[in-house]
């Protein structure tokens, strides 16, 4: 509906190989067909298994695909920028990889399909104007745990849903290694805050999850404007 309304011919998106991405590569294809659904498989320094798997899920699926290599892009930026933290110099990695897709969809009329599900996007565990830039959020309503599932019901490859999660911004690099927390318990608490049932974890890590949700809450929203 939304591609319709907009006016778009189809839909792109950063396939990573992981199950994320997977799932809302197979969903693109059955909202707007395979002929309308443009994959970009973009790595930077990434693990080479990430680029097999993205590989075979286009395949498996029957979309088009386009692979650039932005890793000596990436190199490039971090010598003319001065010195900056791990964190900063890892964030441009899906800043980059984000003003790619939006090329692609200006080229040719596309929206572009984010791939952060619920669970992330709750605490703010995506980069602003990175992987957070996106012009529909498919899993944007579904916990880690739900993506999982549905990611079975869709013939996603095992091995990729088994993997751990990870935005590969450094080498050895996990979500949940990350954050401080597993998605089973970040699930948990999420969903219990929710529906306003009791807590079963450490209070620490319930308090550790709100603390994520405040301090996040500028990435949820548009831009503040001063009123004058």
């Amino acid at each position: 509906m939304q591609v319709k309304q907009a006016r778009a011919k189809g839909i792109v998106l950063g396939l990573s190989g992981g199950v994320d991405s997977c799932v809302v590569a197979s969903l693109a294809k059955e909202a707007v067909g395979k002929d309308n659904v443009l994959a970009l498989i973009l790595p930077i320094h990434s693990h080479s298994q990430d680029l097999i798997d993205a590989k075979l899920m286009a395949k498996n699926l029957g979309i088009k695909t386009k692979v650039i290599d932005l890793s000596a892009s990436y190199d490039n930026l971090i010598k003319v920028l001065p010195n900056g933290s791990c964190l900063a110099q890892a964030n441009l990695k899906p800043r980059l990889r984000m003003l790619i897709i939006y090329y692609f969809a200006n080229k040719f009329n596309y929206l572009v399909c984010g791939t952060g599900n619920k669970s992330e996007i709750s605490v703010g565990y995506f980069t602003k104007f990175g992987d957070g830039g996106a012009d529909l959020l498919p899993i944007g309503d579904l916990l880690k745990k739900q993506v999982r599932q549905l990611a079975k019901e869709l013939g996603v490859p095992d091995h990729i849903i088994a993997k751990p999660p990870t935005a590969g911004l450094w080498p050895g690099q996990t979500d949940e290694s990350e954050m401080g927390i597993t998605y089973p318990e970040l699930d948990d608490i999420l969903e219990r805050l929710e529906n306003n049932r009791r807590q079963i974890l450490s209070q620490n890590k319930v308090n550790k999850v709100k603390q994520m949700i405040r301090s996040s809450g500028h990435k949820r929203q548009l831009p503040k404007i001063c009123l004058v």
